[in-house]
């Protein structure tokens, strides 16, 4: 089994790509690895039978969330397999236009991409524009991604139309992360996917950074690999800020699969596992990115802009002692209402993360809460 850190990254000449490198996809059962997990085949046919020779294919590195390095590793090491996967998608889409949307303070990453793409010979290299994703959480959204393209607002915008039906400048358009796209090329490769997974490993280790290993590997074995704990943990949390803080050791037994964990309610997101040492409040730190979600707002929904700051100044004056008799309440209340009525899934991923803090951090929140009221007592 070729890794996606392992595989050679040279010019080499690329597989031969038709319909038959999407029944490949679907076989392997590859999934996409930009949070949302969706099946890649299932995603190329939409585009496939709309294209017309007019599809657009944009390759998403912004990678906007802040503790993830999976991307701009994986863009700065193998640039020519993101490229060979975006090459062979535009091929079996009939693509008119490939973007490379790139986070624009990922300098590494987008001058090896720019580097790697001046030695391609193929005729794919001619339809390649650059973007620059800005330096915003939302960023990294499909339709933020194309409003972007389009019209230089990276925010997310409804659906319907998906990408699929309309999309950058009108056509049928494929938004994918860079990792899916170097998995492709490995299929077409190979004829069978890894089965491995880019994850992150942030907060109280020894050697935090990025590792690629196979499905069913626990997040015992990512600790261990990353050189252990610096000091005993409170908490990891899951799939980075739109994800779910964890108890220790459950999270500890968790594979790192998408389908296991879904079997667990969780989800891997993007592919982050932050460690929280118990020298850290949890309160403070929900708080802290409670207010980081609130600010990263596309402000285009009163759930989102005022929802989710009311929801991070009430978690910012129970973590500073200042909090007021309702606040927590008020919380868990503002929560179940905030969720599922934005214009985009912002607010519902920072509901979903601040849920679970009020879950598992419930005696944290309480003795915050009650040492706030004995002080104004």
């Amino acid at each position: 089994m070729t890794r996606l850190l392992d595989a050679p990254d040279a010019l080499t000449a690329l597989p031969n790509a038709g319909k038959g490198l999407i029944d490949a996809i679907e076989r392997s059962g590859l999934v996409g690895r930009g949070g949302a997990w969706f099946p890649v085949a299932t995603k190329w046919r939409a585009v496939a039978e709309r294209s017309h020779g007019q599809a657009v294919v944009v390759v998403n590195g912004a990678e906007g969330e802040p503790q993830s390095k999976k991307d701009r590793l994986l863009m700065t090491t193998r640039p020519h397999l993101v490229l060979d996967g975006a090459f062979l998608a535009a091929r079996v889409l009939r693509a008119a236009r490939i973007v490379l949307y790139i986070g624009e303070r990922h300098d590494v990453a987008r001058n090896a991409m720019l580097r790697a793409l001046a030695q391609r010979t193929e005729p794919e290299r001619r339809i390649v524009t650059v973007s620059a994703a800005p330096s915003r959480y939302v960023a990294g959204a499909e339709t933020a991604a194309i409003h972007l393209i389009n019209e230089g607002i990276a925010t997310p915008t409804t659906a319907p139309p998906y990408p699929f039906e309309r999309g950058v400048g009108g056509a049928p358009t494929l938004v994918q992360n860079v990792e899916t796209l170097a998995h492709v090329a490995l299929i077409a490769r190979t004829g069978q996917a890894p089965h491995t997974v880019l994850v992150t490993l942030a907060g109280a280790l020894k050697q935090p950074g990025v590792l690629e290993v196979e499905k069913g590997t626990t997040v015992a074995e990512a600790v261990r690999r990353s050189g252990g704990f610096t000091e005993p943990p409170r908490a990891v949390l899951v799939g980075g800020y739109f994800g779910t803080w964890v108890e220790t050791q459950r999270a500890l037994d968790l594979e790192l699969d998408h389908g296991s964990m879904r079997r667990h309610d969780l989800g891997l997101g993007c592919g982050v596992i932050g460690v929280l040492p118990t020298s850290r409040s949890p309160v403070r730190e929900t708080a802290g990115i409670m207010r980081y979600l609130a600010q990263e707002s596309s402000a285009q929904c009163g759930p989102c802009f005022f929802g989710l700051r009311a929801l991070a100044d009430t978690c910012t004056r129970i973590a500073e002692g200042t909090s007021k008799p309702e606040d927590l309440k008020r919380l868990q209340r503002w929560a179940a209402e905030v969720r599922g009525r934005g214009a985009c899934r912002h607010p519902d991923g920072a509901v979903i993360f601040l849920s679970s803090a009020l879950d598992l951090f419930a005696s944290e929140f309480a003795n915050d809460s009650a040492y706030a009221l004995r002080r104004t007592a």
